[in-house]
């Protein structure tokens, strides 16, 4: 097991971008950044319609709950979230401190007049305003007392040595540089950073636009080459990993959205403070993500990183979209990179890059969890997909009848089972269900790749077009192990709606939305439905034992019962209140072989109000234990009962 954070807090500030168009709305929001865990504000001075610096500086300064980084004239951006690009340019990632895009020059079409907030042009921006007037502003903010002033390195060597020798209040001086298009080499950066350096800067910055993650190493590499606190990452989805990871490598300060105010390539706050607790990352933390195109997608983080810390693992789970799997796995071949999720489009493709593959994940033919071995840093792939998709429809067919919490025989033996998609994921389920006696039928849009898949578990395969007109046995399972329906093109279904009633049950693999659209007709014409929500906890718990090489999880219930929800009673089961109360509460039900489990649980809740948009108000947590060799003593319950109450989420619990 990784060694643990522990209380170890690092030095990296969290920092909250402010744009707002009036000084008033600047001061609410700084209160606003400081409640939601910001340690420090960036203020762009460029945003504020008409800005007059010296009444606007010193409100600012004087009304400042934390403290603030005053920016100006470092962004192309006009103020406008409408506005668009002229001639066909490609659209710009917003940034904090700046805007970046793959042009050396471009210039906005805004959709009504307004205040043009832009990076000087020699910094790849269109400024073209009273540069003396831009400065002037820059050196009052410094003599105002702000904590820290942002200069552009062409003007920074000049002006450093005039402000330091001028003025002694402690404000601190940022250099930094914007770099169009890809993250340049590493011996360009080293460059970079000791001109930047040279100037006498208190921090320097350098912020890139990521066309590869694999750009991500260069940026890194940078962090380790500075003498003085730096602040290192590039935009965009890409680029993700370099603000989450920032502090690993030594960076200073990690961007973060507000609520409410979302930047496109930004965390939010409160997700960097809570989810991925950046503040207590360190050298030693070990590097788990989601290797997928796309990812935004993903809850994967909301789950591993609570789990992760509360098993006392030194580790953080990270998104990772990933272009080219081969120049990934070479460039992230250290042991800090010491296991990855694999999702859509990647499960079979990446098979080849695994030095050695389980023998489930071999007869699969798809992986969705590698592992990098302590001692020779072989890439071990693995396929919990399997397993956690087919017990998710299992229990929600199986009888009342539990031995050491399984029935004696799966509901799955001798039905048909419909499988859309011939992928990762839909050949995971059918060699699963295979395994269980099922007849299995693939449709696909690849008609070979449904007959490999079908050969592969003797069962039929047919084109994706002719499931429409497809007429299932009585008692018949679906599916669907495509991405149809997933966020954000949700009223897709794969199959005709009209069919849907001649199945018993119904499952879905997309989990974004928890409930579907195929899952909501499913319900409205009487079929059980099973969500992929279900299959995910499961596949993730095998996940995370594999990431920290324990059995910390063993097991959950068979069913996770969330917000509105009901239960069902079960043989062994000794609640016997009022069904309809206990039906409207929020309930999860929890097999308890350790106390880790509870852990899953709370993250289960809060994961499932994420895809919900809704916040946890309470929850119940029934312990239980259909393994009656196992079942917890008062003390682990009541120990469990306070874990909860620490993390202040009211409850109750039951046996």
């Amino acid at each position: 097991m990784g060694s643990a954070a522990g209380a170890f807090k690092n030095s990296a500030m969290v920092c909250a971008p402010l744009m707002d168009q009036s000084v008033e709305q600047m001061v609410i929001d700084m209160q606003s950044a400081k409640a939601q865990g910001a340690d420090v504000v960036e203020v762009r001075l460029d945003c504020i319609d008409k800005f007059q610096p010296g009444q606007d500086l010193e409100t600012i300064i004087r009304n400042k709950p934390l403290p603030v980084i005053i920016v100006y004239s470092t962004v192309v951006y006009n103020g406008d979230p409408n506005a668009r690009l002229a001639s066909g340019a490609d659209t710009p990632v917003l940034v904090p401190g700046g805007l970046v895009t793959a042009l050396d020059s471009f210039t906005f079409e805004p959709t009504h007049d307004r205040h043009n907030c832009t990076r000087p042009k020699w910094e790849g921006g269109q400024y073209e305003g009273d540069e003396h007037q831009r400065l002037e502003a820059l050196r009052l903010a410094h003599d105002l007392g702000a904590d820290y002033v942002d200069f552009e390195l062409k003007v920074a060597s000049e002006l450093i040595g005039e402000l330091k020798n001028k003025h002694r209040n402690g404000g601190k001086v940022i250099v930094s540089s914007y770099l169009n298009g890809a993250t340049p080499s590493k011996e360009k950066l080293r460059h970079l950073v000791a001109s930047m350096q040279a100037t006498g800067a208190d921090i320097i910055k350098v912020v890139s636009n990521a066309d590869d993650i694999t750009e991500m190493e260069r940026i890194f590499y940078l962090l380790s080459q500075c003498e003085v606190p730096a602040v290192a990452y590039s935009v965009g989805e890409r680029g993700l990993m370099s603000q989450l990871l920032c502090p690993k490598f030594g960076g200073a300060l990690v961007y973060g959205s507000m609520e409410g105010n979302s930047i496109p390539g930004l965390p939010t706050l409160d997700s960097l403070k809570e989810v991925y607790k950046v503040d207590c990352i360190n050298s030693d933390t070990k590097v788990f993500g989601l290797v997928s195109k796309p990812v935004s997608h993903s809850k994967g983080p909301m789950l591993h990183n609570p789990t992760l810390r509360h098993a006392n693992f030194n580790g953080i789970y990270v998104p990772m979209f990933v272009d080219d799997l081969k120049k990934f796995f070479d460039v992230y071949a250290s042991p800090d990179f010491a296991g990855y999720s694999v999702g859509f489009p990647y499960k079979e493709a990446v098979v080849q890059f695994c030095d050695e593959v389980h023998p489930l994940a071999k007869s699969i033919g798809a992986v969705n969890t590698i592992i990098r071995r302590p001692g020779d840093g072989k890439l071990i792939g693995y396929n919990t997909d399997c397993e956690g998709s087919i017990t998710a429809i299992e229990d929600a067919l199986r009888d009342q009848k539990y031995v050491n919490g399984r029935s004696l025989n799966s509901p799955l033996a001798g039905k048909q089972f419909v499988v859309v998609g011939a992928g990762g994921a839909g050949r995971a389920i059918a060699v699963g269900a295979r395994s269980r006696g099922a007849r299995l039928i693939i449709f696909d849009i690849d008609l070979e790749r449904a007959k490999c898949l079908a050969r592969a578990v003797s069962g039929e395969a047919r084109h994706f077009e002719s499931l429409a007109h497809f007429q299932p046995e009585n008692g018949a399972i679906l599916a669907n192990a495509t991405p149809i329906g997933m966020h954000p093109s949700t009223e897709r279904i794969p199959a005709a709606e009209e069919t849907l009633g001649n199945y018993h049950l119904v499952f879905d693999a997309v989990y974004t939305p928890r409930k579907t659209r195929l899952l909501k007709d499913a319900d409205a014409a009487g079929a059980i439905t099973v969500s992929g929500v279900e299959m995910f906890l499961r596949q993730a718990i095998g996940q995370f034992n594999l990431f920290t090489g324990t059995e910390g999880i063993s097991s959950i219930s068979p069913c996770y019962h969330f917000r509105n929800h009901p239960l069902s009673i079960r043989e062994g089961d000794q609640y016997e209140g009022d069904e309809t109360k206990r039906q409207e509460s929020n309930y999860i039900d929890v097999e308890l072989e350790n106390l880790l489990a509870l852990i899953v649980l709370q993250v289960a809740q809060k994961f499932n109000d994420s895809i919900d948009g809704k916040k946890p108000d309470k929850f119940k947590v029934i312990v239980s234990s259909h393994n009656f060799h196992n079942t917890p003593s008062v003390e682990a319950i009541a120990d469990l009962f306070t874990r909860i109450q620490d993390r202040q989420l009211p409850c109750s619990w039951s046996t």
